[in-house]
């Protein structure tokens, strides 16, 4: 029946407008399930050829007297209202060659079901309004607690509780990423510290031991008259002890400058191979009173892009190392050579060699592998250091392997130019 009237009306204040659902709702309900909508079918001479029980002896109007009077007319239909023993009616009306079919339901039904509709929205919205409350409370609590959390466990954490860290949460999401992230710097703010005290307290090692030398020498020297020869013999110790602490000093403000970046590296070509068998007749010097060998394997015309001063220092540290901590009537070896787009260097020598577990910290500030064993050897404590900062500011890399009892090799690999 539906298909044959046609469209379900809208009121006359929202015709042309795109259909509200709501209302086709409304409609359908009112026009599907109810029993006092009426039906009409006529002719076109006038006559009812069928009328539904409930219209008892009343007949609709026709097209033509609605159409007459104005009402509004859509595609041979006519949509208006209709009064039936008292009762409004919404009426359509559509207008065909063979009938005429009036359809009408009754408005106060609609009017129901809308006051029903409206004293549910009055209710519901309220206790939705205060649903959607509680459960955002709830969710922005249960949210928001682990942060609470992080947020006291990160209080405690101090310089002396770096050890510390903040709960980890068994999640996959913004928050736990975050923990992860400062748990990840609390432990490179740890390493910084530790690396600090270790550095302070190695310092005050390296400067006590000079100085306490100093004050020793110049009491002595004090308290008990001696003669001219010794006098001179003194003031040359003293100047040993004071050009220690000039190196050391001079040593730690050159790492200060280098990690401030007031350095500057002058980056022009230099021939390795040239530079490095100027090193190793000066180090053939220093390893003749100890009777140790040193030999090399260098490749000819090896060229990077450097500066010449300070390379000469990085190479000269460690093939000086090599030496001073091999010992007697041992061997050092020099090899340069190319591998891709590297110019690599090799030192090897047969010296006491360093533990597995102390590799890792030899280019830290002061450090010492065996203070005992290295007591006999001169040094600042800086120059691994030192040469690391060199070759990486040169785009290099420095590795070190060894064997205690054996030897150790480094290994520096530079950019070719």
């Amino acid at each position: 029946m539906r298909d044959y009237v046609g469209p379900i009306p809208v009121p006359d204040s929202i015709l042309g407008e795109r259909e509200d659902p709501v209302w086709t709702a409304v409609y359908e309900h009112v026009l599907l399930n109810s029993s006092t909508f009426v039906l009409q079918v006529s002719v076109p001479t006038g006559d009812v050829v069928w009328r539904s029980d409930n219209l008892l002896a009343d007949s609709l109007p026709r097209f033509t007297y609605f159409a007459d009077k104005g009402a509004k007319v859509i595609d041979d239909r006519v949509y208006t209202d209709y009064t039936v023993r008292g009762i409004r009616y919404r009426l359509v009306i559509t207008k065909a060659d063979v009938a005429e079919v009036a359809a009408a339901y009754p408005v106060e039904e609609v009017d129901a079901t809308l006051r029903g509709l409206f004293s549910l929205m009055l209710w519901a919205i309220p206790a939705v309004i205060v649903m959607s409350v509680a459960a955002g409370w709830f969710l922005a609590k249960r949210a928001l607690s682990p942060v609470d959390l992080i947020t006291m466990s990160a209080r405690r954490i101090t310089a002396e509780r770096l050890s510390d860290r903040l709960p980890v949460l068994q999640s996959n999401d913004e928050i736990a990423r975050l923990t992860d992230t400062l748990n990840e710097m609390i432990a490179r703010l740890e390493r910084s510290f530790e690396q600090v005290r270790q550095f302070t307290s190695d310092a005050s090692h390296e400067l006590k031991t000079p100085l306490a030398i100093l004050m020793g020498e110049l009491e002595i020297a004090l308290r008990r008259p001696i003669a001219d020869k010794e006098i001179k013999a003194t003031l040359e110790s003293c100047l040993e002890e004071v050009e220690r602490l000039n190196n050391v000093v001079q040593g730690l403000l050159e790492l200060s400058r280098a990690e401030s970046g007031q350095v500057k590296i002058e980056m022009l070509p230099v021939d390795l191979s040239a530079l490095l068998r100027d090193i190793c007749e000066d180090i053939e010097i220093i390893a003749e009173p100890k009777e140790i060998s040193v030999a090399t394997s260098i490749a000819p015309n090896v060229t990077i892009n450097g500066d010449k001063t300070r390379l000469h220092q990085a190479f000269l540290n460690v093939i000086e190392n090599a030496v001073k901590y091999t010992p007697r009537r041992g061997r050092v070896r020099v090899e340069l050579s190319t591998g891709g787009d590297r110019a690599v260097l090799r030192v090897v020598d047969t010296g006491q060699g360093i533990p597995a577990d102390q590799l890792p910290k030899i280019y830290d500030r002061f450090y010492r592998v065996d203070k005992a064993r290295s007591q006999d050897v001169q040094g600042t404590g800086l120059g691994l250091s030192i040469v690391r900062w060199i070759v990486e500011t040169h785009g290099g890399t420095i590795m070190a392997s060894s064997e205690v009892g054996t030897g150790t090799t480094f290994v520096i690999a530079l950019p070719l130019a």
